[in-house]
This record gives structure tokens, C-alpha cells and sequence, in this order.
């Protein structure tokens, strides 16, 4: 039996989702091995507390992760007599190679859409995201044409754009059609309050807030002696080896980001845990339409999702927070994104 969950409409896209969703990164590659089995119960155990939004990328796993979700919710489906009642996300533009703007043409567009059509056993997508593209894409009137082409042929519901930086937001943020915006978005990466979400909401348009934990740093359970599998991003893209820092760690230097969130764990509200505190402060946050946590466990699929369930965060507490990013996190982020 499921549990309701607060819900709120993804922007453009019309749908209603759980304020807290579920990233299935970890489902595909990146974060040490997760079998299927485990990955299965990870879906299954989100789902139950009342998760509705699955946000998935065609690159995690090679379609992997896309694969293991469209499992699920056919699955879901078929138990429930024709409707899981999900969202599912995905992502394109990361099969390109080399991975540069002139590769984000319709005729990529269709072929990335068709392989997750396939991997995710639909015939229309929910909604496709434009995967961190190289910046100048999001300035270029043929990309937005060949999505709305997409939405005109059937192949997506929707689109929107996950992004690296503020200003690349807001480029989004700017054109008629854009249903969501994917941004880094915690404790440690406060930049977007200032204007994307503002506009944001002004516009229409859904925030998805990714890495809300920091790569976990935001889950207290991390020390300066802590380490991870030599195929956990955590361990090859500190200084950003493979992808954008950025999504390691927030871009918040390791020891650095232990220390910090040995101050944000302090302020944990009796009952609660420190990842919930700081899921809790995204949710928040006025303009974000959900938030999506990973998770390697059913176990932290449960906790993540309680957050959504805890009260809002006390003035003091916000008062704190702020500080401990004023004073230690500040200058290795915010000028960056």
C-alpha cells in the first residue's frame, strides 16, 4: 500500500509529483554495484512511501537505469490495471561524441528518444531533459524547434533541461516551452534562490532539484577517513576527472564539505535525520516542484521520502544553515555555478 505524499505540478508539464522523486543514477553505474534485485527494491520501496517521480538519463548504465525503471513501472502498471500513476524523466545529449553543440540536431534527437522509448517500454516519454549540454546549446533557436518537433510527433510529452550553471537556467527558463529545469540545488549550492527560482516560478516553469545531499556529504555519515569503490564518481570525478565537479560532492572540496556537515548534522531536529533536514530545506524552498535524492538501499528509498513528511525548518535553523554556508562553503562554490 502506498503513502500519500505532498504533491506539486511540475511546471509546464501539467503533472502532479511527489515533492520528493527518486534520481536513478546509482540504478545504472557511477556509485559502486547495485544489482537489479536491489535496485528493484530500491523503486519498489520509494514508490511505496509515496514517491510518483522517477528521474532516469539514457547514459546511466548505457540504459541500464532506464531499463530497470521501465521494468518497474510496467510492473507497477499491470498490478494496478493500466497506470503505475509515475512521471518518468529521462535525459539526452550525453551519447553524443564528441559531446558538442552541433550534435544536438533533431535527427540525434529522434534516435536518442527512440532507444529510451525502448529501454523504457513507451511510446511517448513523460518528459526528456536536454542533459547538461554544452552552454551554447541553450541559446540556439534550432534545439527548441527540434524539440517542439519531438512533442508534435508523439515521441515526447514534454521537454525541459538539466543544467550546470544559474546563467544556463536562466537561458532556459527564457523560451515558451520549456517545461522544467534540472539544477544542483542544496545546503552547500544556494546560488539558484536568488534568481531561478524566482523566475522560475514566475514563468511557469517546474525546478528539479538534483544532488540534494551532496553526493551524501549532506547525510552526516561521512568522516575525513571515508572511502568509495574506484567506480563511484566520489572516488574518479573529484577534481573533475570525468564530468562537471560540480555534481561530486556540490563542488564543495571533500574535507572541507565533512566538516560543514558536521555543523548542518548538529541542527538535526530530534526524530529526524540530517539527510531529511536537508531534504526538507529544499522542499522549502518557494519554486521547487520536487527533489530527487538517490538511493542505493530501500532502506535510504524510506528515509529519503519521510522528508517530505517533516515540518518545515524553524527560522533558527534556516538562520544556521545559511551561516555555515556563509562562512565554509561560499567561496568554493558560488562564483563558479
Amino acid at each position: 500500500m502506498s503513502t500519500t505524499m505532498e504533491s506539486r505540478t511540475l511546471g509546464r508539464t501539467g503533472r502532479s509529483v511527489g515533492v520528493v522523486g527518486l534520481g536513478c543514477w546509482q540504478l545504472g553505474a557511477d556509485w559502486g554495484e547495485v544489482t537489479e534485485e536491489t535496485a528493484h527494491g530500491v523503486l519498489a520501496a520509494a514508490v511505496d512511501a509515496g514517491v510518483t517521480f522517477l528521474d532516469t538519463a539514457d547514459v546511466y548504465g548505457d540504459g541500464r537505469s532506464e531499463r530497470l525503471v521501465g521494468a518497474f513501472v510496467a510492473e507497477r502498471a499491470r498490478e494496478r490495471g493500466g497506470d503505475a500513476g509515475l512521471t518518468v524523466a529521462t535525459k539526452m545529449g550525453r551519447r553524443a561524441d564528441p559531446h558538442v553543440a552541433e550534435a544536438y540536431t533533431l535527427d540525434a534527437f529522434r534516435a536518442w528518444t527512440d532507444r529510451s522509448r525502448e529501454n523504457l517500454g513507451v511510446d511517448t516519454l513523460d518528459l526528456v531533459q536536454l542533459h547538461c549540454p554544452p552552454t551554447a546549446v541553450l541559446s540556439t533557436d534550432a534545439v527548441y524547434d527540434a524539440l517542439d518537433t519531438l512533442v508534435e510527433e508523439g515521441r515526447t510529452a514534454a521537454y525541459g533541461v538539466s543544467v550546470e550553471t544559474v546563467d544556463e537556467a536562466m537561458a532556459a527558463i527564457a523560451r515558451p516551452h520549456v517545461a522544467s529545469v534540472q539544477i544542483i540545488l542544496n545546503v552547500f549550492r544556494r546560488k539558484p534562490l536568488e534568481q531561478v527560482l524566482p523566475a522560475a516560478a514566475e514563468a511557469g516553469v517546474g525546478i528539479i532539484a538534483r544532488v540534494p545531499l551532496a553526493s551524501g556529504l549532506l547525510s552526516g555519515k561521512y568522516d575525513e577517513t571515508t572511502t568509495f569503490a574506484a567506480d563511484d564518481h566520489r572516488t574518479y570525478n573529484r577534481r573533475g576527472e570525468a564530468f562537471d565537479v560540480g555534481e561530486t560532492f556540490s563542488g564543495v572540496p571533500f574535507e572541507v564539505g565533512v566538516e560543514a556537515a558536521r555543523e548542518v548534522a548538529s541542527l538535526t531536529p530530534a526524530g529526524a535525520t540530517t539527510a531529511a533536514l536537508a531534504l526538507r530545506w529544499i522542499v522549502d524552498q518557494p519554486g521547487v516542484s520536487t527533489v530527487i535524492p538517490g538511493a542505493r538501499t530501500p532502506d535510504q528509498a524510506r528515509a529519503n521520502a519521510a522528508a517530505a513528511a517533516l515540518a518545515p525548518l524553524d527560522a533558527a535553523t534556516l538562520d544556521a544553515l545559511r551561516d555555515v554556508y556563509d562562512r565554509s562553503i561560499r567561496e568554493h562554490v558560488h562564483d563558479r555555478w
